[in-house]
């Protein structure tokens, strides 16, 4: 990652332009073109720099619900489960993690009552109780880096 790819990091952080030519003006913003712009956050995204590039909804504004949620999964169990996991429709991301409590994922519905329900659906199709960690209050951190 050069100072450009940075560049492009810190500027988007900030927000993306709401108008005809949106990547036009972050690019003319950065000092490149639309073109390099794009071509660079494929790359960024391609390379697994970046996760994902797009917005971020609040789905409690829009009747909706988010929850993490994490199960203990056995070693030898894991990509049976991962699958059973990613099968579900409310499942935001899934990620491995090094602990105890080896897989976390996000559910995301529609309604607030349907998060109990498909963790109730997780634990009958995997076997494995999941451990539920509703928001509580949220933070923002801003990612801004040194270019």
């Amino acid at each position: 990652m050069d100072d450009t790819d940075k560049l492009i990091i810190n500027v988007l952080q900030k927000g993306f332009p709401i108008c005809e030519s949106p990547y036009r003006q972050v690019a003319e913003q950065i000092g490149i073109t639309e073109d390099q712009l794009l071509s660079r956050l494929q790359t960024l995204l391609d390379d697994g720099v970046l996760s994902r590039f797009g917005p971020m909804y609040h789905a409690e504004q829009m009747g909706g619900a988010l929850t993490l949620a994490a199960l203990k999964v056995p070693e030898e169990r894991f990509e049976e489960v991962a699958e059973i996991v990613n099968g579900f429709p409310e499942v935001a991301h899934n990620y491995a993690r090094n602990h105890t409590l080896n897989m976390w994922f996000v559910l995301a519905t529609e309604r607030p009552e349907q998060v109990e329900s498909a963790i109730e659906q997780i634990e009958r199709q995997t076997g494995l109780p999941v451990y539920n960690m509703p928001k509580i209050r949220e933070y923002y951190v801003g990612l801004q880096l040194e270019v």
